[in-house]
């Protein structure tokens, strides 16, 4: 015997994939998805297998039952094979002569048509109804249908039929016909079977599919070309070999469909016997008799390997039905029925409850919540994540059966969001890449620079002192003081690009004191000096503007950016200067209505040395010293420029904005300025 407590289907992980396609089609909703994986809970599950059949990767098996039926046959002991109705199904192409030979050739002594039992349990179906007038009633042929009842509606267990299944009714006329001491094997489409086969232990040994019946033929190497023809053991049915299909109890039984009084009712697959259930718990059906399968007919169970349609196979099914019914002789068939009428076919069934019930109010919008459905539009009920609906998905992840990230909207929301934070984290880390870099170049040039202007200062200070001497022993209008005043003009000149080298490479270190930004402005503005031809606006916004700041650097910054702004507009155009508050900054512009700079300039202005100006007009240190000065200062400076007439007025903007409280490594903090008079 196979372990009782082996689950018969489980999950192999190696080839889960998060689809969620067996939740969707599980209709006890027994799958537990964790970290991804889907796990089969063996407490929930009804055994139809239809997870079996959705999983295109092959991530879900049943158990396997092929080396017990082995020790059985080995055993010595006679093995009676229980052959399923539904047999022709997959096994169509072999003579049903042919076809108990292959088994008898397995190992079997006898072979017998679980259909028997079906013609005798109609009789016992055709019994309660005529004395329980009134009672509703459900059929149990099906194990897979009475767990379902058993698990998610206890209420009905009353109204299942107390009727064994067809495989137990053979099981027990096998062994009043053939002995006690006969084991019983049976053989059919269905994995729920295999559960029903160990609560009757005392009936049945093993159940195995058909798909594992084929594994043992060809590992035994038996076929229908080395196996002879042998007959079907007594006793032989009629027309329990219907019940394979849909109403195939019915008519079996003789309990015809009227639609005028509406007695009796059948419904077959996956979708429809739940709801029918569910109606049936809530008094929408009138019917004293349902008759309920599972799968689409036990045609199309999960144990059948061929890919033939439900068609194809209730037309096998009939062929080999009309020509069983045919055959048969009814003086045989009635004593045999007379015989076996009297066995003992009542059964017995117990609630099992597995519903689950529904959580607080509070804690199922909470995880809605989470989900991002906060309102009743937004729960979708898409069934993407394999519930029909968001609430019960919810509850399943209460229960601790399912997780969030089950929810497709959800989830494609999350990674919106997700590659929305990844490109604002790309590109704050490009600017700070960049401005690693341009430190990493200032500081490079700042060395550099330091050493030249050392070499440099000396020689300097010496061609300007002896032009100076040259200069004053000449007559000035002669040709030699011309050559002195212009040696000493360029020595000058030379001297200055040594001294901003000097205060490029210095670095010198700030002193922070508090300071009115605004009346820092004011103050360089009254002792500067802006061309006639320049328009110049000063907009205050009249908020507070004092900071922790070195007025003297600040100055420095404001100086370069108002010396460039009035030479980019030669002298002519509008110059303005805005100080406003961003937050927890104070910061102020310089906006000119001059040329602009080209778009491929902008990314080289803070450069040492890089400048657009004519020879002579510029060092081009002015804003990489600014820039210098703003970062020590734990600040930014930003431009916009517009180059190109067509696009619009030209002119440049350049933003400076600084921290109110510093923060640089070892600020030096001074006393704050004297408050104005």
């Amino acid at each position: 015997m196979t372990p009782k407590n082996e689950p018969l289907v489980r999950t192999i992980k190696e080839r889960c994939k998060a689809c969620y396609t067996c939740v969707r089609g599980c209709p006890a909703k027994a799958i537990r998805i964790s970290g991804g994986q889907a796990e089969v809970i063996k407490e929930r599950c009804i055994s139809c297998a239809n997870c079996v059949l959705m999983c295109s990767r092959g991530a879900k098996e049943t158990k396997q039952s092929i080396e017990a039926v082995r020790a059985l046959l080995k055993s010595g002991a006679p093995v009676a094979a229980a052959l399923a109705p539904s047999f022709p199904v997959e096994f169509g192409g072999i003579d049903p002569l042919r076809f108990a030979g292959i088994l008898k050739a397995l190992g079997f002594k006898y072979v017998c048509e679980v259909a028997f039992g079906a013609d005798m349990v109609s009789f016992q179906y055709r019994k309660l109804l005529n004395e329980n007038p009134g009672k509703k009633y459900i059929s149990t042929a099906c194990p897979a249908v009475v767990s379902f009842v058993e698990k998610y509606h206890p209420a009905l267990v009353p109204n299942l039929a107390p009727i064994v299944s067809p495989m137990v009714a053979e099981a027990r006329v096998i062994k009043e016909l053939y002995g006690k001491d006969v084991r019983v094997v049976f053989i059919g489409p269905c994995v729920a079977k295999k559960g029903e086969s160990d609560r009757h232990h005392a009936d049945l040994d093993e159940s195995i599919t058909f798909t594992e019946l084929r594994a043992m033929c060809e590992a035994d190497g038996v076929d229908r070309n080395t196996a002879l023809d042998s007959q079907f053991d007594p006793p032989y049915p009629a027309k329990g070999v219907l019940y394979p299909m849909g109403g195939g109890l019915l008519n079996s039984a003789e309990l015809e469909e009227d639609l005028l009084s509406g007695r009796f009712l059948s419904a077959e697959g996956l979708e429809q016997f739940p709801e029918v259930l569910k109606n049936l718990e809530h008094g929408d059906i009138d019917a004293d008799f349902i008759d309920l399968l599972c799968c689409s007919g036990c045609i199309m169970g999960p144990g059948i390997s061929v890919k033939t349609s439900k068609h194809a196979r209730e037309a096998a099914l009939r062929r080999y039905a009309r020509k069983s019914y045919f055959s048969i002789r009814l003086s045989d068939w009635e004593a045999s029925v007379k015989r076996f009428r009297s066995l003992d076919y009542s059964a017995s069934f117990q609630a099992e409850d597995q519903r689950m019930q529904l959580p607080a109010g509070d804690a199922l919008q909470a995880v809605l919540a989470k989900m991002g459905k906060t309102n009743p539009e937004d729960e979708l009920n898409c069934g993407a994540c394999g519930y029909p609906t968001c609430v019960e998905h919810a509850v399943a992840i209460i229960r601790g059966i399912a997780e969030s990230e089950m929810c497709l909207p959800y989830t494609i929301e999350r990674l919106k969001t997700t590659a929305e934070e990844l490109t604002t984290s790309y590109n704050q880390l490009a600017k700070t890449k960049q401005a690693l870099m341009q430190s990493e170049k200032l500081a490079s040039m700042g060395q550099l620079a330091a050493g030249v202007a050392h070499e440099l200062n000396n020689p300097l200070g010496v061609v300007l002192l002896y032009s100076h001497l040259l200069a004053e022993q000449c007559e000035k209008d002669s040709r030699v003081f011309s050559d002195a005043k212009m040696i000493t003009e360029q020595a000058d000149r030379c001297k200055k690009i040594v001294g901003g080298l000097l205060n490029f490479a210095r670095k010198n270190k700030p002193f922070f004191r508090q300071t009115s930004l605004e009346r820092l402005v004011d103050n360089y503005f009254k002792t500067a000096a802006v061309p006639a031809g320049v328009a110049f606006t000063l907009d205050r916004s009249g908020e507070d503007m004092q900071a922790e700041m070195d007025p003297d650097q600040i100055i420095q910054v404001l100086t370069n950016l108002v010396t460039n702004a009035i030479e980019a507009m030669n002298s002519a155009g509008a110059l303005t200067i805005k100080t406003f508050a961003e937050g927890e900054s104070v910061c102020f512009s310089v906006s000119d209505s001059g040329c602009g700079i080209k778009a491929g300039n902008l990314k080289k202005i803070f450069e040492p040395f890089f400048t657009t100006k004519q020879i002579g007009k510029g060092t081009g240190l002015g804003l990489a010293v600014s820039y210098g000065i703003i970062k020590v200062h734990r600040g930014n400076i930003t431009v916009a420029s517009n180059a190109d007439p067509a696009a619009g007025p030209t002119g440049t903007t350049f933003t400076v904005r600084l921290p109110r409280v510093a923060t640089a490594a070892g600020a030096i903090k001074m006393k704050s300025e004297p408050a104005a008079k």
